[in-house]
C-alpha cells in the first residue's frame, strides 16, 4: 500500500526537495495534496508529473486565473486551506509544512487532524504558535518532527533518551558571509546573499547573515523541547558540517554532522528508520571532522544575539512582534529601502517600543489573535520607517 501524503508549500525550496526524493521512489507514495501562494505554473507541472488531484493556490488572481486549466485535467483547485477537512476524510501517512512565514501557522493546526505523522520546516508557526500546534499534536495523536537541520539533529541526538537528563543544547550557525571579516561600510543585497555553505531563499539567506535566524532557533528550540533559555547556546561552525551538540548529566556529550544538503533531515523526517531511505551522502568528510573549530559568536559583531535576554520565560505574543519586526525589515532591505546595518539596529529599537514590548506578558490563545498582532506591527514598522528614514 502507498504511503499517502502532503506537502504545503510545494513550490519553494523545502517542497521542490521534498519532491526529489519522492520522484525516486514514486512506487511507494501517493501525493494527495499540493500548495502554493502564487506558483501556479509550477503547482500545475507538479501535479501533471505526480498525479496530484488536489491543489491549493492561495493567491486569488493566480487561482481564477489559473482554475479552468486545472479543472481541464480533472485537478480539484481550492484557494484557501479550510478545504482540507474536504479532501481528507482520514489520517494520511504523512505531511510537511514548508510555507514561509507565520501564515504557515494555520494550515498547520488545520492539518495536523489529518496527519499521522507532521514534519514542520516553518519555524515561524513554531516560534508565534507552539502552544496551539503541540496541544493540537496531542489532541489528535499526531507524530511531529522538526526539519530545521538542528532542529532535526536535537530530535536524533535525544530520541529514545530521558528528558530529565538533558543538560545543554548547543546550536551551531555558519557565522554567514561576514564572519570575522571587516564589513564594507556599505553592503548590497546581492554581498549579503552570498552564503558559504547553504543554498537557501532570500529571506533566510539574509536572516542568517545578521544570525537571527540563530535567534529564532534558541527560541524554538526552547519551545520544542521544553528547555530554559539558559541551557541553549550557539556556538559558529564555518563548515556547517556539526549541527547541533546535546550534553548530557550522565557525562556523555552527543553530536550530529551531515552534509549541508536538507534532503538529509527531509527524507529522515519521510522515511524515519526504514531501510529505504538511502541518500547519495559522500563519506565521513575528515578534513571538516579535523577543523570543527567551533567558536562563540561576538555579540559586537552580531548585535541581534541581545534579543535572546528578552524572550520572556512563558509563550507570548512578543515572539510575533519579534518575527513580523523582522520580516518587514528584510523586505525593507531586499528591496532597497533601507541599508543592511539597519535591519539589526531598527530590529533591536523597534521591539522595545513600550506599545511592543506590552507583549511579552501577553500568551497566544487564537490563531486570529496571533494574526491580529502581526497586521498592527506591521503597520507600527511601517510608520515608523516611513517617517524616520
Amino acid at each position: 500500500m502507498k504511503n499517502k501524503i502532503a506537502i504545503l508549500g510545494s513550490t519553494g525550496s523545502i517542497g521542490f526537495t521534498t519532491l526529489k526524493i519522492i520522484k525516486k521512489d514514486k512506487k511507494n507514495f501517493e501525493i494527495k495534496l499540493l500548495s502554493t501562494n502564487d506558483n501556479a505554473k509550477k503547482i500545475f507541472k507538479q501535479a501533471k508529473e505526480f498525479n496530484v488531484k488536489n491543489v491549493i493556490i492561495i493567491n486569488p488572481i493566480k487561482f481564477n486565473s489559473w482554475k479552468s486549466k486545472f479543472k481541464k485535467n480533472k485537478i480539484k483547485i481550492y484557494n484557501n486551506f479550510t478545504c482540507i477537512n474536504k479532501i481528507f476524510k482520514k489520517k494520511i501517512d504523512y505531511s510537511i509544512n514548508a510555507i514561509s512565514g507565520v501564515d504557515g501557522l494555520n494550515p498547520t493546526l488545520k492539518i495536523i487532524k489529518f496527519s499521522k505523522r507532521i514534519a514542520i520546516a516553518n519555524k515561524e508557526s513554531i516560534i508565534c504558535g507552539w502552544n496551539l500546534i503541540s496541544k493540537e499534536l496531542k489532541k489528535y495523536k499526531t507524530q511531529f518532527i522538526p526539519v530545521d537541520s538542528e532542529h532535526f539533529s536535537i530530535y536524533q541526538l535525544i530520541k529514545n533518551q530521558n528528558p530529565s537528563l538533558i543538560k545543554k543544547i548547543v546550536l551551531t550557525a555558519s557565522g554567514g558571509p561576514f564572519f570575522n571579516r571587516k564589513q564594507k561600510k556599505k553592503i548590497s543585497v546581492q554581498d549579503a546573499l552570498k552564503h558559504p555553505n547553504w543554498k537557501m531563499g532570500k529571506k533566510i539567506t539574509i536572516d542568517s547573515s545578521t544570525l537571527v535566524n540563530k535567534v529564532f532557533e534558541v527560541i524554538e528550540a526552547k519551545k520544542i523541547f521544553n528547555l530554559k533559555m539558559k541551557d541553549i547556546s550557539i556556538l559558529v561552525n564555518q563548515n556547517s558540517y556539526i549541527h547541533a551538540i546535546v550534553l548530557f548529566k550522565n557525562g556523555i556529550i552527543k553530536l550530529l554532522a551531515h552534509e549541508t544538503k536538507m534532503d538529509i533531515p527531509i527524507s529522515n523526517s519521510i522515511y524515519e528508520a526504514s531501510a529505504e531511505n538511502k541518500i547519495n551522502s559522500k563519506d565521513l568528510n575528515i578534513n571538516k571532522i579535523n577543523n570543527i573549530n567551533l567558536t562563540k559568536p561576538e555579540i559586537n559583531q552580531f548585535k541581534v544575539l541581545k534579543i535572546l535576554k528578552l524572550i520572556p520565560s512563558k509563550d507570548s505574543l512578543f515572539e510575533t512582534v519579534l518575527i513580523t519586526v523582522n520580516d518587514e525589515l528584510v523586505d525593507l532591505f531586499l528591496n532597497r529601502k533601507i541599508e543592511y546595518k539597519m535591519i539589526s539596529a531598527l530590529l533591536l529599537k523597534i521591539i522595545n517600543f513600550k506599545n511592543l514590548k506590552k507583549y511579552c506578558k501577553v500568551k497566544p490563545i487564537s490563531i486570529e489573535q496571533i494574526y491580529k498582532t502581526r497586521n498592527y506591527v506591521k503597520r507600527v514598522v511601517k510608520t515608523y520607517v516611513s517617517k524616520s528614514y
